[in-house]
């Protein structure tokens, strides 16, 4: 095989196992019950692929091939073992491998649902679900997940080992929700995806949102009836849009009014507006993420920053606060108050805002900082920048941003 042709097949390879991986593995998953044996199959189905695929050509379906190759490694592995559940699982396997098995792609959609739901259900720690969902929903290596948390390889071994074995021993089920449960459990699959968005969103390096965004799409592919999903992947879309613009090429933040809006991300703008306009044709109540996508979308509108839609957002802001009441969000209204009605009117809500819950927080004293600075206080904002970096992240972008600031006044 040629050069050009060897590379070809490794790229289609490649490609199969983007597409395929999540729902092999989540069906491997619900037909073994062992996380560990499921995620070992398949990647061993990739390599008979790597070995024979560059001699013998692609298969007819290299999807289908991939599956048998990784469901035949599962039986092997099983009959070894010789117990009567790895019987039973045996036969479960072949019953979907022979002629009168369940449509492929019917089983995907359930099976990758029923890993959804389990890598985040409530009983497992924000951490393990977290690393669960990043580990078997998208593939990342435990190595990638440990250096996008900053925690050593050894440590995220471990968390996924108690969170893997909180599953078995607490006998958490592998399916999707029933009726009743439904929506407080997708509240909850929602917000570990929208954890996953902000931790990488704020990293030079987004590889964390880029994961959020495909898992966001996933969801809706999943559930396209759930408004708030949508409102979810709009939101990711929107901001998304934005993240070439975000840092400079130092690492170093770029705030939202001194980015370059003509290279914003227009199909991912288009995209979010789309998710929006669906998520509205169903005639219920926006939801908390519904709402936070429809501010995204003022500022994704807005063609420069002095035309946002500032009155809008307040009104968003204030549904948002009566939907999910957080002083964050207090926050961020009191900002867009200032944006509004002149930063004195900024400097006046700022100072209505619960300052207990909001200590130790470093955006109330940046935003205060703000306001004065553009008013020309320069000793007061110059007090408040400080008070802003005393609390920051150390070394962190929005550390390096506040005190450029200060150096500025």
């Amino acid at each position: 095989m040629t050069t050009d042709a060897h590379r070809a097949t490794t790229e289609a390879i490649t490609s199969v196992v983007a597409a395929e991986r999540t729902g092999m593995v989540a069906s491997l998953i619900r037909l073994t019950g062992d996380w560990d044996l499921a995620e070992d199959c398949f990647q061993d189905a990739v390599e008979k692929a790597l070995v024979h695929w560059p001699h013998e050509g692609l298969p007819r379906s290299p999807a289908s091939w991939l599956t048998t190759a990784a469901r035949n490694r599962a039986l092997d592995v099983l009959r070894r073992r010789q117990t009567e559940r790895a019987k039973l699982q045996q036969r479960a396997i072949m019953d979907e491998m022979g002629p009168g098995g369940a449509r492929q792609t019917d089983l995907y959609s359930d099976d990758r649902l029923r890993l959804i739901f389990t890598c985040c259900h409530p009983a497992l720690s924000i951490d393990g679900r977290v690393a669960l969902t990043l580990k078997t929903v998208t593939g990342l290596s435990t190595a990638e997940i440990a250096r996008a948390f900053l925690v050593s390889e050894p440590a995220m071994s471990q968390r996924l080992l108690r969170t893997k074995r909180k599953i078995s021993n607490a006998a958490i089920p592998y399916r999707v929700p029933p009726d009743e449960l439904l929506a407080e459990r997708t509240s909850g699959v929602l917000a570990v995806l929208y954890l996953i968005f902000n931790e990488g969103y704020g990293q030079h390096e987004d590889h964390l949102a880029v994961e959020a965004l495909r898992l966001a799409r996933l969801l809706v592919d999943l559930m396209p009836g759930e408004d708030e999903a949508r409102g979810l992947l709009a939101l990711v879309t929107f901001q998304m849009s934005r993240r070439s613009t975000r840092f400079d090429a130092h690492g170093d933040l770029v705030p939202m009014e001194e980015q370059d809006r003509r290279c914003w991300d227009a199909a991912l703008i288009e995209e979010g507006h789309w998710q929006l306009r669906r998520a509205v044709s169903s005639g219920r109540p926006p939801g908390p993420y519904r709402l936070q996508a429809q501010i995204a979308a003022c500022h994704a509108a807005a063609a420069a920053a002095e035309a946002t839609a500032w009155g809008t957002i307040v009104t968003l802001y204030d549904a948002l606060l009566a939907a999910q009441p957080s002083p964050v969000i207090a926050l961020n209204r009191a900002i867009a108050v200032g944006f509004r009605d002149g930063y004195e009117a900024g400097l006046a809500a700022l100072d209505t805002l619960d300052a207990k819950a909001l200590a130790g927080y470093y955006l109330l004293p940046a935003a205060r900082a703000d306001f004065l600075r553009r008013l020309g206080r320069t000793d007061k904002a110059r007090r408040a920048y400080l008070a802003a970096l005393h609390l920051a992240p150390i070394g962190q972008p929005e550390q390096r941003l506040l005190q450029r600031r200060l150096t500025e006044l």
